[in-house]
């Protein structure tokens, strides 16, 4: 298990990074609404801070006694993996909570597959145009934080 402080302070460091590799996407694309900029980088950098211990875990897991490289690769996938999955799971939230005065009441059969296909949708349209705001800094920051894994991982 990681210690407290590396996941709380990488975590902070992890979220650090990810709003700012959305708010600096964002500002290159000229978008002209500061609060939909905000709203945006906030949620990149809420993923990236629930994230970062999720994908700090599975790293050290898959590479418990292996070598640097292993160890590189682990974290490289895992910090991705987490960061993509928890973000896009906050977005398909905040998705979902749009549209939930349209759906069915609350605990239906409909409303569960209402709540199941805008979650689903949600995710897909994060992946299709939520990753790009990764690029380049998040990536970066990706190969970064798996060079420090490779070396500090013990």
């Amino acid at each position: 298990m990681p210690t407290l402080r590396t996941a709380l302070v990488g975590a902070l460091l992890w979220a650090a990074a990810m709003g700012a590799s959305a708010l600096v996407n964002l500002l290159l694309d000229n978008w002209v609404t500061p609060g939909k900029i905000s709203t945006v980088s906030l949620l990149f950098a809420g993923g990236g801070a629930l994230a970062f211990p999720v994908g700090l875990f599975a790293a050290r897991l898959v590479s418990l006694a292996r070598g640097p490289e292993v160890a590189f690769a682990a974290a490289f996938v895992g910090l991705a993996a987490a960061t993509i999955g928890v973000t896009a799971g906050l977005y398909a939230l905040q998705y979902r909570s749009y549209y939930a005065e349209w759906h069915a009441p609350v605990f239906t059969l409909t409303w569960g597959f209402q709540l199941v296909f805008t979650m689903a949708v949600a995710s897909y349209q994060f992946v299709v145009l939520g990753i790009r705001l990764y690029f380049p800094l998040g990536f970066v920051a990706l190969f970064a934080a798996g060079l420090w894994f490779a070396r500090h991982r013990r």
